[in-house]
Parts: C-alpha cells; structure tokens; sequence
C-alpha cells in the first residue's frame, strides 16, 4: 500500500493599481491556477478587487481593467477568506514573486492576517535567469522559448497569465528534468545504473509496475510536453 503525498501548487499572479505598495497602491485581480503533481487540476481561482482607490494611467493600460470596471467589485477584506482557502498552505509559483507577494502581503497585513512567506515560494523568473542566463525572462520571452500559444492573452489578467505561467513553469521543470538522467550506463535485474552530474546513481527497481492512476497522470503530463526528444524526426 502506498502512501505518497500528492505534490500541490499553486501558480499565481495579480494585477495592481501601481507599482508600489508603499505608495498606497493596491491588488485589483487574482489569479491562481492549482497544480497536482504538476499538472494542472482544472481547479482556478480568480477574482476582481475594489481598490478603494484609481487605477494608474499605466496599470489601466496593461491590464484593460479600469476604475468604473472595478466600481461594484467587492473589495479585498470580502474575498480574503476564499482566496487564502483557496491557496492553502501550497507552494506558490510565481513569476517575479517578490512583487506578488509584497502586494498580497500589504493586503493581508491591513486586515492582520497571516503573511505570505517566500520560504514557501518558487520564483519562475529566478529558474529562468538560472538556466538562461543572459537571456531575456519576461513571461512572454519564455511563452515565446517554449512555444506556448499567447493568443488569449489580449490584456494581462490574472488568471489568463496564470495559465501561461504554469505552461511555462511545466516546460522548466521538463528542461530541468531532461539533464537529470543523462545516460544509461548499465542494468541488471535489480538495479539501474545511471550517470548523473558526472556520478553514479545505482537506483532500486520497481518490484511492482505502476497503477492506472499513475500511468493516466503519466500520460497527462507527456501531453503537456513542447516537442519532446522521442518525437523528434530520425536523421536520414
């Protein structure tokens, strides 16, 4: 009988009023897409915020969310209860998180709740920077690296570049993972032998083969895959 904890994410993104939080501006969307085991549950939270306050010139330009949009929108302390149920205590995946969180942050201070820490954070654009160094990191550089369609993106909501992010986030944990086990080196009845990193990794088999369960999750996250290395055509 196994018991292995489901692996649950959490890809989020806001919209502001501004750029800084200090200044007073304040989060007028969320979005948040759920991860199980990396793969996206189909679950999503989104929600528009009353910011008590005008949208910036510049933020009403990007986001297409203007004042009188967000005029009859509940503000923040009506929607806190369900966006931090909704979140958990899940790991957040975030593109340029320290922005995200600090807004969110300022949000739940004002109401004395828990705050977010980035110990419990992935910041995407950190991975990014870290295995493309030099290389542009912008959510749209990345979507435009990995192929990923950008046609819904007509403005930047919440929930739309969430669902971007998380595309973008399974393709830099598919990069990750295509260096991990670079070669086979040799196998035996009981054990696999790997190079990895220059070391090698002798791995128990598996004395059992894997569940429905398993191999439906399996094939939903090679769905997801940009291009994978077992379709590539073969030289002539």
């Amino acid at each position: 009988m196994t018991n292995s904890k489901k692996i649950r994410e959490i890809v989020l993104d806001t919209e502001t009023t501004g750029l800084n939080y200090q200044d007073g501006d304040r989060v007028v969307d969320i979005g948040c897409v759920e991860l199980i085991d990396h793969l996206p549950s189909g679950n999503t939270f989104q929600v528009y915020i009353n910011p008590e306050k005008k949208m910036s010139a510049d933020a009403a330009r990007i986001s297409g969310i203007t004042d009188e949009f967000l005029a009859d929108k509940p503000v923040f302390s009506k929607i806190v209860d369900d966006f931090l149920n909704f979140v958990g205590d899940s790991t957040l995946v975030i593109h340029n998180a320290k922005f995200d969180v600090d807004f969110l942050n300022s949000e739940l201070e004002r109401l004395q709740k828990p705050l977010f820490s980035m110990e419990n954070v992935i910041d995407t654009l950190d991975i990014a920077h870290r295995k493309f160094p030099g290389a542009p990191a912008s959510l749209d550089a990345l979507c435009k690296r990995f192929n990923i369609d950008t046609s819904i993106r007509v403005t930047h909501g919440a929930l739309v570049d969430s669902l971007l992010l998380a595309d973008v986030y399974i393709n830099l944990i598919e990069e990750r993972q295509k260096n991990l086990f670079a070669e086979t080196v040799s196998t035996d009845k009981n054990t696999e032998v790997f190079t990895h990193q220059n070391k090698i990794l002798n791995l128990p088999k598996r004395s059992f083969p894997p569940s429905d369960e398993e191999l439906k999750l399996h094939q939903k996250f090679i769905e997801t895959l940009t291009n994978p290395m077992w379709n590539l055509d073969d030289p002539q």
